[in-house]
């Protein structure tokens, strides 16, 4: 049988689910891409409890799910910062070439 604790989690990690997708279905394209640097911070702070989680000896379910964990958040991570800088790419003054 489930243990009580198991299904409390199961029950908040589906209802942030579905909060997750309302919120960011909500959000405009015109703010996407700067709310993309706050979403790396929170991921960052995800990719830190990931590392905790999984930090024990042995091949277990929190180990393999945090494990996971840590490499969503460093894909999301990576990819937020790679977006972010090209979107700062684009606002820099182009540099004259002398010919």
């Amino acid at each position: 049988m489930l243990d009580n604790s198991f299904l409390i989690a199961m029950y908040v990690f589906v209802l942030a689910l579905f909060a997750g997708f309302e919120v960011i279905t909500k959000v405009p394209p015109t703010l996407h891409t700067p709310l993309m640097s706050g979403a790396n911070a929170i991921s960052g702070i995800a990719l830190v409890g990931a590392l905790i989680v999984s930090g024990p000896m042995g091949l277990t379910l929190p180990t393999a799910v945090g494990l996971i964990a840590i490499i969503l958040a460093t894909i999301n991570v990576v990819g937020g910062f790679m977006v972010t800088d090209r979107m700062l790419q684009m606002f820099r003054k182009e540099k004259k070439r002398d010919q």
